[in-house]
């Protein structure tokens, strides 16, 4: 029959791939959760939330946080790895040292998923709650995971605490404090440059794999890192290389801000 459909269109197309997601319900929705879902979702992949702590804020600061009781973080994530195939996993902020250990007990039974582990900076917890936050993390999250994100700052102090030179760290620099902990890549952003310019750069101790300059311009927002973290874990997912995913990333978090 004339009006009988090419055979081309009577193929279904895929299902969008899936990123199952860690990170905490955050209500202004630029961050946390909510983020992850808007980001994962434009880049044509299929968010899988799983909450770790709630936290209080408003736009400007954290006031407190929530954790969730590890079995409930368990229960969440194991109900949908049973019945769901995941292509990638994007981790954030998992509520305190005890969070971090529950979440890489269970990806480390999925070490062949691309792991986008993002960085937030801490700054709302006590000294104590932040070393162990961060000692757990160093440990447990970084010899499973494929890209490390986080603000320049927030990885310095992190990766090379004791780093005293007039310089900054370089990316790469960064990326070879990560590989010892088992870290592939970094995703470094809010590099600092001459004439009003801010660099993002993915780095492996090897190289500098890829980078984008953005001008700074006069704006207060959150969640930046959160978003880019989310768009790369998307597209990895879908199956972009991991350079031309991270430019896609750069190039999607450009025109969001």
């Amino acid at each position: 029959s004339p009006d009988a459909p090419a055979p081309d269109e009577l193929q279904e197309p895929p299902p969008p791939a899936a990123v199952l997601t860690f990170h905490a319900a955050d209500p202004t929705g630029a961050g946390g959760s909510p983020g992850d879902v808007s980001t994962i979702t434009a880049m044509g992949a299929h968010p899988l939330p799983v909450i770790t702590a709630i936290l209080v804020r408003d736009t400007a600061e954290v006031f407190e946080h929530v954790t969730l009781e590890p079995d409930t973080v368990v229960e969440q994530a194991r109900g949908i790895l049973e019945d769901v195939t995941i292509s990638a996993v994007k981790i954030g902020f998992l509520g305190n040292a005890e969070g971090v250990s529950t979440v890489a007990e269970i990806v480390s039974d999925y070490a062949d998923i691309p792991l986008v582990a993002h960085l937030p900076n801490l700054s709302w917890l006590s000294d104590d709650e932040q070393m162990a936050y961060l000692d757990a993390f160093k440990e447990l999250i970084l010899p499973g995971t494929m890209v490390l994100s986080g603000n320049h700052k927030t990885l310095t102090d992190f990766l090379l605490p004791d780093w005293d030179a007039e310089r900054q760290p370089s990316a790469r620099e960064l990326a070879v404090a990560a590989a010892e902990h088992g870290a592939s890549y970094v995703f470094v952003t809010g590099i600092h440059l001459p004439d009003q310019f801010i660099d993002n750069v993915l780095a492996g101790r090897e190289a500098v794999l890829a980078s984008q300059r953005f001008e700074r311009f006069e704006a207060v927002f959150a969640g930046a890192g959160e978003t880019l973290a989310a768009a790369l874990a998307a597209l990895v997912a879908g199956g972009t290389d991991l350079v031309a995913a991270a430019n896609e990333a750069l190039d999607y978090l450009d025109e969001a801000l």
